[in-house]
């Protein structure tokens, strides 16, 4: 059985860095501070860490995910690292750059003297399908920096977590679905390839009052949802996340998406040549250690959202 080349791993950088220098080139006139964070990225995606010593539970866990065995797939964790890293528009910038071609839908709106943002994606991560929706929340003023203007979020705390659903559709069909009180709730299946305009996410989030609720729905109203999109029974809002209602992020084009789509692809369809005779994704991931320990590597640089996507940025926070 083949293992990936090492000229191969190597090709897969190189795209990957050649779509980031366009950005770097093209994006300025637009967001000309993204020059320097999309600097940092292409040093990371360039400097990526050593894997191969760590446990196979050390390594998801490090990637703040979970296993869920009846549907296969993985999931992060409540305490998940991510929830130190907080939230802003460049992580939705950053994300086309390492290989997240997915679709975004920040909804914005103020409730107890915060500023919130609920927002959802869903699309491809390296080399897994996914959705997310993710809680943040903050009372401090806009960052004001050399490298952003805008508003930085946080986590919600455990008082603000939030009551959540989604099901994820692709084509018609039911990929997976997932249910928590959390502040991210997230789902990935590696293997599966997607455009996010094949998915569909059914979303059904329990507000925490009725004051909370019609403030969440008029940030709905104010991303571009129209009154019959909205489903109200008492506190709880159902929707559906299918053609994303607000701007997407500069770095989303048809030229890196069709570079970073046509790798993501590639390496899938060896993903799944590879452990066709495997049974799930964590005999598969253990299978791959053994016989290609490159593309074992790569899923856990390209699973869900990595590290590197958010080392790559800097806390603004502390700026």
């Amino acid at each position: 059985m083949n293992d990936i080349s090492i000229f191969e791993q190597y090709s897969v950088i190189m795209i990957i860095a050649a779509a980031v220098f366009m950005i770097l080139i093209f994006l300025p006139k637009v967001f000309p501070r993204l020059r320097n964070v999309f600097g940092r990225l292409l040093e990371s995606i360039l400097k990526r860490p050593d894997i191969k010593d760590k446990s196979l539970e050390e390594l998801i866990d490090s990637l703040g995910y979970a296993y869920d065995g009846r549907q296969d797939i993985f999931y992060s964790g409540l305490n998940a690292w991510q929830r130190d890293m907080g939230y802003c528009r460049l992580y939705d910038e950053a994300a086309a750059p390492m290989s997240m071609i997915i679709d975004c839908e920040p909804i914005y709106f103020e409730y107890d003297n915060k500023r919130w943002l609920i927002e959802f994606w869903k699309g491809q991560y390296g080399m897994t399908t996914g959705c997310e929706i993710g809680i943040y929340a903050t009372d401090s003023p806009d960052i004001n920096t050399e490298y952003f203007n805008g508003t930085f979020y946080e986590c919600v705390g455990d008082n603000d977590l939030l009551s959540m659903s989604f099901e994820l559709i692709k084509n018609g069909k039911k990929l997976f679905k997932r249910s928590d009180v959390h502040w991210w709730l997230t789902g990935f299946k590696l293997g599966e390839f997607s455009e996010p305009s094949e998915l569909v996410v059914f979303i059904t989030i329990k507000l925490k009052d009725s004051i909370m609720m019609t403030e969440f729905v008029n940030g709905l109203k104010n991303a571009g949802y129209e009154d019959e999109d909205i489903v109200i029974i008492n506190d709880t809002v159902k929707m559906v996340f299918d053609k994303p209602k607000t701007e997407q992020p500069y770095s989303r084009n048809s030229f890196s998406d069709n570079i970073m789509q046509s790798n993501n692809k590639e390496l899938i369809i060896k993903y799944n040549e590879m452990t066709k005779m495997q049974d799930n994704s964590i005999d598969k991931i253990i299978f791959l250690r053994e016989t290609a320990p490159e593309l074992f590597e790569e899923i856990f640089h390209m699973m869900g959202r990595n590290k590197d996507m958010f080392d790559a940025n800097f806390r603004t926070n502390e700026k």
